[in-house]
C-alpha cells in the first residue's frame, strides 16, 4: 500500500470515530452516496459516501443554528 493511501485512510478513520451521532454519519454518507453515483457512476458513489460520512456532523449542527 503507498504511503499516501495509507495517510487518506488513517485520516478518514479519525474523521469518522469524531463524529458526535451514527445517524448523522449514516445520513450524511447515504446522501454523499446518492449525489456522487448520479455524478460520477461507483467511483462517485464511494467518494461521495465518505465525504458525506465526513461532514455530516458540521452540516446538521450549522443547520440547526439557522433553524433557531
Amino acid at each position: 500500500m503507498k504511503m499516501s493511501t495509507l495517510g487518506l485512510l488513517a485520516a478518514c478513520t479519525i474523521a469518522l470515530g469524531a463524529c458526535n451521532t451514527t445517524e448523522q454519519r449514516i445520513g450524511g454518507a447515504a446522501a454523499g452516496a446518492g449525489t456522487g453515483a448520479v455524478v460520477a457512476g461507483p467511483v462517485g458513489a464511494v467518494v461521495g459516501g465518505a465525504a458525506g460520512a465526513i461532514t455530516a456532523p458540521s452540516v446538521v449542527r450549522t443547520t440547526r443554528r439557522a433553524t433557531r
